[in-house]
């Protein structure tokens, strides 16, 4: 056997998984929660909002306070934090989307390295295929849970936790009293937002709840100081303006938490530049393994078959506290449910200043968790009395082509200043940018936005970028 060994050495050694004692590598938690707007959590200054939990959890993390969505619904942001890669590039970018067959995700990379994998709840990712992963039911009961993260101690273990909270239909969780509660600014505040407010305040401290279960079972199983504990807030809240479906930071900006003990400085944080395809590559990079080196199976436009996303681990450590310079998102509403026509919007975002392109200016944006129901039609009856809300309202439906904002002085995104000639500079150069990340995206406007529907569904077969190779399967459907 020793002949063998010292043959077979040389090869085992090369392969990335062996870059670091499988003893020493670290377990992966990500924690993900449903339609949050990052503002409405307590440690991120919600003056209401009760997550004790979430708040202890901050106290023994880094505070990642530049991380960002690459899309504004639930599949593409997800598809995106699993595999690394925007959404046009990956075909996931409407809703109730699927990667093209042969993309890997963080599930693939990590098994392959000798991890078991998993993830809890909320699936919303296909095909199958690009997501080997055991599935584990429900969000409340994590019997099922334990008995995953204690199978083999001399395994490794990554798992997602994908709970639903608070996602509407808002009916969990304790009651908070709507005549007591904060209403933002951003809101229009009357009665029937105030009511909607105070059951979406419910859920998110029922999320929190389920924070401090799962931090509870890493430590009653010895678990905690070798487990990486990321948590992400999504894409907002589905109010009108708060997050989903926009490209405003109430929407694309992501609460983040990461702890990792011995490793991040608890109580610690950074304001770096970051997005959720940056993930991926940062857990691999943690656990050994070389993303740099990685083909994720989705090549871009220009032929790069690496990660769009980079690794932020020298940030997790306290080496630096740059990663990028700018971040980009993309809404396409095309399969959201409700939506009439067309309404795509592409953005990029500095530290500073943000630059909007809206797509099909001439149409009327219409959805229907934002632009039909309440509380959207309260405030239209509201609004007849008052000019500044009608304004307001009207923005919901119709936006110029172009947007411009200053995010130091104008946080909540309500003077658009595109026209200002004495920022003709700055605009220019963050259309420069939004123009090469569209071009290696490989995104096409109009032409991809019309192609949406076709990512939807079971199969790439007919679409210009399928392989002729299988069908591949998608998860079901979930709002």
């Amino acid at each position: 056997m020793k002949p063998i060994l010292h043959l077979l050495l040389p090869c085992l050694l090369c392969l990335p998984w062996f870059t670091q004692a499988a003893e020493t590598r670290p377990n992966f938690l990500i924690i993900i929660a449903d339609d949050l707007c990052w503002r409405d959590l307590g440690y991120e200054g919600s003056p209401d909002v009760k997550t004790p939990n979430l708040d202890k959890l901050r106290s023994g993390s880094m505070h990642l306070k530049g991380m960002f969505n690459p899309a504004t619904s639930c599949s593409p942001t997800r598809h995106s934090l699993y595999t690394g890669l925007y959404p046009i590039r990956s075909g996931a970018y409407p809703n109730h989307t699927r990667v093209y067959e042969g993309t890997k995700s963080l599930f693939t990379h990590l098994k392959t390295a000798g991890y078991r994998v998993a993830l809890q709840n909320k699936e919303h990712v296909g095909p199958a295929a690009s997501f080997p992963y055991e599935h584990i039911a429900g969000a409340d009961d994590l019997t099922e849970t334990n008995s995953f993260v204690t199978r083999d101690a001399t395994q490794p273990w990554f798992m997602v936790f994908a709970s639903n909270d608070p996602h509407s239909p808002w009916s969990r969780g304790p009651k908070y009293d709507p005549a007591k509660i904060t209403v933002p600014p951003y809101f229009h505040d009357n009665a029937i937002t105030r009511d909607a407010l105070a059951k979406y305040f419910g859920e998110i401290s029922k999320l929190d709840e389920q924070v401090g279960a799962l931090m509870k079972m890493l430590a009653d199983t010895k678990q905690s100081g070798s487990t990486v504990v990321l948590f992400v807030s999504e894409q907002g809240s589905s109010f009108p303006y708060g997050g989903k479906w926009s490209v405003y930071d109430n929407g694309i900006h992501a609460s983040a938490i990461l702890r990792w003990p011995g490793k991040v400085k608890p109580g610690s944080s950074s304001s770096a530049l970051m997005q959720y395809v940056d993930v991926t590559p940062t857990f691999l990079a943690a656990a050994g393994i070389d993303p740099t080196k990685i083909d994720v199976g989705c090549p871009d436009a220009h032929g790069a078959t690496g990660f769009d996303g980079r690794s932020f681990l020298t940030v997790l450590l306290g080496e630096t506290d740059t990663l990028r310079d700018y971040v980009f998102a993309q809404h396409t509403t095309i399969g959201t449910n409700g939506a009439i026509g067309p309404y795509p919007m592409r953005a990029v975002r500095d530290t500073r200043y943000k630059l909007i392109r809206n797509l099909a200016p001439e149409l009327t944006y219409t959805i229907g968790g934002i632009h039909k129901g309440e509380p959207i039609e309260s405030w239209q009856a509201d609004a007849k009395n008052d000019p500044a809300l009608a304004a307001r309202v009207a923005h919901l439906f119709n936006r110029p082509g172009e947007e411009l904002y200053d995010l130091q002085t104008d946080p909540y995104e309500t003077k658009n200043i595109a026209t200002d000639s004495a920022l003709a500079e700055i605009k220019a150069k963050l259309q420069k940018e939004l123009d090469a990340w569209i071009s290696q995206q490989g995104d096409k406007d109009l032409e991809t936005e019309k192609l949406a529907n076709t990512r939807q569904g079971k199969s790439d077969e007919g679409h210009p970028k399928a392989k002729k190779n299988g069908k591949g399967k998608a998860k079901k459907k979930a709002e």
